[in-house]
């Protein structure tokens, strides 16, 4: 089983290479702890899909430190990369979202794997949770770790989630992803925004954070998708990202595949702003004390 880790953002609201800030004193960052769970959970390879001009930086800290336990491979999420007979501006500088970040990976993935945003702590049931799932289905049965909204958002700004709507036998109806989620002023709630309009959604709604199980069957539908999304007249090209949920939305609704929500009651924690660092070095603080990770991950290594 392989872990993709989404590693490519700019990180432009945290103000910095969020992925390789550390967060404990041994100079951990969030990829390790997610690598550790991935590992506990039976992956035996991980996928970082990066910037090219990132490699030495990601080779030389959290490479290097768990080459020694987990088979490692770089991909590079380039501008170049797109579908034939599609095309962006060559003033567009900002990736082209997750869906074609997955599509990096499509030569050297041949097996089952999840996908996760490097910048995500998701805790360590949600990677047993997938690997179980994705070890008992065949060809074109999805899952994805579904989160309690009101454990997902931070104090400091806007976040992006993907809103899920599940049928009754636990599978997936549909996703949508909203790109600006924060609490409401009553707290009573969260709210979304709608061009100039906020939208309410309860604190209690299910959301992907990224993190997907997929078979190799999904790399053609992507790069279809991704093919529509460019030669869409309604298509932002300067800004505009194609997204996983969407694209899972799209393949599900074609027919191509379901998907299985797992939700997981680990509690999410991220750094999609600086402010919120602080708040995951205490959330790991106590995870070590309480005997979830030990103190100093691959010291034995």
């Amino acid at each position: 089983m392989t872990l993709l880790v989404l590693a490519a953002g700019m990180g432009s609201r945290y103000g910095g290479l969020k992925q390789l800030d550390p967060m404990t004193e041994h100079g951990e960052f969030i990829i390790d702890f997610s690598i550790y769970d991935a590992i506990r959970a039976g992956y035996n390879k991980v996928v970082f899909v990066i910037k090219k001009e990132n490699y030495d930086a990601f080779r030389d800290t959290i490479g290097k430190r768990i080459e020694k336990v987990i088979d490692v491979k770089y991909v590079f999420q380039e501008m170049s990369n797109i579908p034939a007979h599609a095309s962006v501006p060559a003033e567009r500088v900002k990736p082209l979202g997750t869906a074609h970040a997955l599509l990096a990976a499509r030569d050297v993935i041949n097996e089952k794997f999840s996908v996760i945003n490097a910048d995500d702590y998701y805790g360590p049931n949600a990677y047993k949770m997938a690997a179980d799932y994705l070890s008992s289905v065949g060809e074109g049965h999805f899952c994805m770790i579904g989160y309690v909204l009101k454990n997902t958002l931070t104090d400091h700004g806007t976040v992006s989630r993907g809103i899920c709507v599940e049928k009754g036998d636990g599978m997936l109806e549909s996703i949508t992803e909203r790109t600006k989620i924060r609490h409401a002023s009553d707290g009573k709630c969260a709210e979304y925004a709608d061009g100039d309009t906020w939208v309410p959604l309860p604190y209690d709604s299910i959301v992907s954070m990224n993190f997907f199980g997929y078979d190799p069957s999904v790399f053609a539908f992507a790069e279809e998708g991704l093919a529509r999304f460019l030669k869409n007249p309604e298509t932002d090209l300067i800004k505009g990202e194609y997204y996983l949920p969407t694209m899972t939305s799209e393949m599900m609704a074609a027919g191509k595949c379901d998907l299985r929500v797992l939700t997981t009651t680990d509690e999410w924690h991220g750094v999609t702003y600086l402010e919120d660092k602080a708040e995951v070095v205490a959330c790991i603080e106590r995870l070590v004390s309480d005997g979830v990770y030990p103190d100093g991950l691959w010291k034995n290594n």
